[in-house]
């Protein structure tokens, strides 16, 4: 069970998530998690860059240890990293001690202070201690790609019907979407560039000792 559009109500219960970036601008944030792997990262790259589209890719420090070159492309070619734990690790089955001390190997390898939990998943402690360190970046759209009981179209469908100005939108460049993205990618990119929106990666910025999400256009 999950919810394509993130309520306002839980957006307004965890205030210091990051779960859109407000703007009456045409800018959606394209997100992906799990990777960077070499049978679907380099594909979504391409794909992104026929449409000038710059996205934020959560990754795997383990992923992203494993296939050092599409990381440095990715951040090459204009996209941002964020931390997903360093061994995809759920929040919720894992001890607070473990699970912080995977964030902070993934984030040293990332160099990042962009973090997405895996399955949106935290407890209060792991949550409490991670607020203070990382800004911790949620979304209001939920591709559900990851979903096997829904088709590629109903993916795409729930992208286009609840995405707006300063979406944060989740994909995942992994294999077990692979199929669903090769259809859903182009076709979300085509539809929002025909309607004058542009993609934008989000960034991480220091300033007088605060870390800050912001969107550099």
């Amino acid at each position: 069970m999950y919810l394509v559009k993130t309520p306002k109500l839980v957006q307004t219960l965890m205030p210091h998530f990051v779960w859109h970036i407000p703007t009456r601008e045409k800018i959606l944030y394209l997100t992906f998690d799990d990777g960077p792997i070499p049978e679907v990262t380099p594909w979504v790259l391409d794909t992104l860059t026929n449409y000038n589209a710059k996205a934020t890719f959560f990754c795997v420090g383990e992923n992203a240890t494993r296939h050092p070159d599409i990381f440095r492309r990715l951040l090459a070619e204009g996209h941002t990293a964020g931390n997903h734990t360093y061994n995809h690790l759920n929040g919720w089955d894992t001890d607070i001690t473990t699970y912080l001390h995977n964030v902070r190997h993934c984030a040293r390898l990332v160099k990042s202070n962009l973090f997405r939990p895996p399955y949106g998943r935290l407890k209060p402690q792991q949550r409490a201690f991670l607020e203070r360190h990382y800004k911790i970046v949620m979304w209001d759209v939920l591709s559900g790609d990851f979903d096997p009981e829904i088709t590629a179209e109903q993916c795409l469908c729930n992208v286009l019907e609840n995405a707006g100005p300063g979406s944060i939108i989740v994909l995942h460049d992994s294999l077990k979407t692979v199929d669903k993205l090769r259809h859903v990618l182009p076709a979300l990119l085509r539809y929002f560039s025909e309607r004058g929106y542009r993609f934008e990666a989000l960034r991480s910025e220091e300033k007088a000792g605060e870390k800050k999400v912001r969107c550099r256009v």
